[in-house]
């Protein structure tokens, strides 16, 4: 018998108390995501589940379409996330458009297109490989060949994804000849390790699906019996305590100091296919330990294009 995450966060409750599953942080005060109707030199206007929510900038403001562009540059349609300041949601501290992120294993490539196999059944994805970032790509990525992983943020042009800079160093060997590592026995509460993101609602804007507004993370090390459909994983390369859909993480951006409690909403078994570092990042522990969704982690002070940040993790429970 399965429950939806409001039902394991109530009977966790009730077993263990409030203390045992925290409630997720709120974060819309901080982040809208919506479709650009207007930009100016001066002003964005974007409808949002709320309504049409207007922005202001100032000389700080950043905007990022494939690349850091004007704010006329965006363009009427582009599905765009907004992180607001911490001064008020009026004005917009960083605006991204058309943003898509790209993981998984390479399955074939022609000229200068991949197919990707993001795994736990989702739909493959084509990415091409622009002549301007192939440079950029072909460095932290030498083999774009089957068997591969492939790791990019890009922007999304109908049904592809245009890559326009690799999130990691991609490891030597195809995934199938990945070191099996040894299974954990023992685990810890307090995971330090790197956050990274995916889009759950894959690109389509929230009027289109509601899932675009979704806080919350994937997670590597999700209990089969707890999780519903297909979650491809493999033993993890940092020792993640087994959890399920349901389940509350606390998120901490090791570089801004922001937290958040976030609930577990689905699988990250690519996550687990990884042993990387954060590029972006300083100093840290390799091995990822959550993909957080878009809206979470702009939330906490994550750059969508750098794809990842250090991340300590806290789990108030076990679960076995």
């Amino acid at each position: 018998m399965t429950y939806d995450g409001w039902d394991r966060r109530r009977f966790t409750t009730a077993l263990l108390g409030p203390e045992a599953v925290p409630e997720p942080t709120p974060v819309h005060h901080r982040v809208a995501r919506g479709v650009v109707v207007d930009a100016t030199s001066y002003m964005l206007c974007l409808a949002t589940p709320q309504g049409e929510e207007r922005f202001l900038y100032d000389r700080n403001t950043v905007f990022w379409r494939g690349g850091e562009i004007r704010p006329t540059e965006l363009r009427p349609g582009d599905d765009a996330v907004v992180r607001c300041s911490h001064e008020g949601r009026l004005l917009a501290e960083q605006v991204w458009a058309q943003t898509a992120r790209v993981t998984g294993v390479i399955v074939e490539r022609e000229g200068e297109s991949l197919l990707i196999d993001p795994g736990h059944g989702r739909p493959r994805l084509t990415v091409v490989l622009p002549y301007r970032a192939s440079g950029r790509i072909s460095v932290r990525h030498p083999r774009l060949e089957p068997g591969y992983l492939f790791d990019a943020v890009g922007v999304r042009r109908g049904g592809e994804v245009w890559a326009s800079r690799p999130v990691t160093t991609q490891p030597p060997h195809p995934l199938d000849a990945t070191p099996r590592r040894p299974p954990v026995h023992e685990y810890s509460t307090t995971v330090e390790g790197i956050a990274t993101w995916y889009d759950p609602a894959w690109g389509r804007s929230a009027h289109l699906d509601p899932r675009a507004q979704t806080p919350g993370a994937a997670y590597p090390a999700l209990d089969r019996a707890g999780h519903e459909g297909r979650c491809d994983r493999r033993t993890p390369c940092l020792p993640v305590p087994l959890l399920s859909t349901g389940a509350t993480l606390g998120i901490r951006n090791d570089r801004t100091r922001e937290t958040a409690v976030v609930p577990v909403i689905d699988c990250a078994a690519a996550d687990s296919w990884f042993c990387d570092l954060c590029p972006t990042c300083g100093p840290g522990a390799a091995g990822r330990i959550a993909s957080l969704t878009m809206i979470s982690f702009v939330a906490l002070g994550g750059r969508l294009e750098a794809g990842c940040f250090n991340a300590t993790m806290t789990v108030a429970t076990r679960e076995e």
